[in-house]
């Protein structure tokens, strides 16, 4: 007769609903970060060219259109402010300044409603494509305004009044676009921005085990 097999050694009791036994999952394999970065730096793109490209030229002809003009008129060889307690100079820095804060807080607007849910690639890329605007905004401004060489103006009006060239005085009104923009947008981020799910707890107390703190 052979000898009876022993007997198969007693399982574990789980605990806390963990079961030794069970073959751990494998984990899902990382993304590469190359490709992390090439996917963030896409979507930055894809938020920054559109703003500069559609807030620029809005805010440089709204500049152009709405900027007060300096008067000059020739004296001689000398070209002089045909008004010179006038304040029309501070007035281009202070318009290009306010219609880049409105500009820049419907590009905010319009980003957080479009791209939402692309996190900070998107926030970088509204930066970087406002700061670009403003800039393509100010060349508009010059390049569509008054005539830059004063002395041939000068010879070509005469003894009239023309309008000097339109330039910022002031180069950090420049930031009023990305300011508001960011500004904006993170506004919205803060009130009606996507928000983490909370945690589901994964583990129940059992019938008649104690739930509260066993030193109390």
């Amino acid at each position: 007769m052979s000898a009876p097999e022993p007997a198969p050694e007693p399982r574990p009791a789980a605990h806390r609903g963990h079961d030794p036994w069970a073959v751990p999952e494998a984990p899902a394999p990382a993304e590469p970060a190359g490709r992390s970065w090439g996917r963030e730096i896409r979507l930055a793109l894809l938020v920054g060219l559109p703003v500069a490209a559609l807030a620029g030229p809005l805010l440089g002809f709204l500049w152009l259109w709405r900027a007060p003009r300096v008067p000059l008129v020739a004296s001689g060889n000398d070209v002089i402010l045909a008004e010179p307690e006038g304040q029309q100079a501070f007035g281009a820095d202070g318009t290009f300044l306010l219609i880049g804060l409105a500009v820049g807080a419907l590009a905010g607007l319009l980003v957080f409603l479009l791209r939402r849910h692309d996190g900070v690639a998107s926030v970088i890329g509204l930066a970087a494509g406002a700061l670009g605007g403003s800039f393509v905004a100010w060349r508009i401004g010059v390049w569509f305004g008054p005539q830059q060489d004063l002395a041939a103006h000068a010879r070509a009006a005469g003894s009239a009044v023309f309008d000097a060239p339109l330039d910022l005085g002031a180069r950090g009104v420049l930031l009023g676009l990305p300011f508001a923009a960011i500004g904006v947008h993170l506004l919205c981020m803060a009130a009606w921005g996507p928000r983490d799910p909370r945690p589901v707890p994964t583990e129940f107390p059992r019938w008649g085990e104690p739930t509260g703190d066993p030193a109390r």
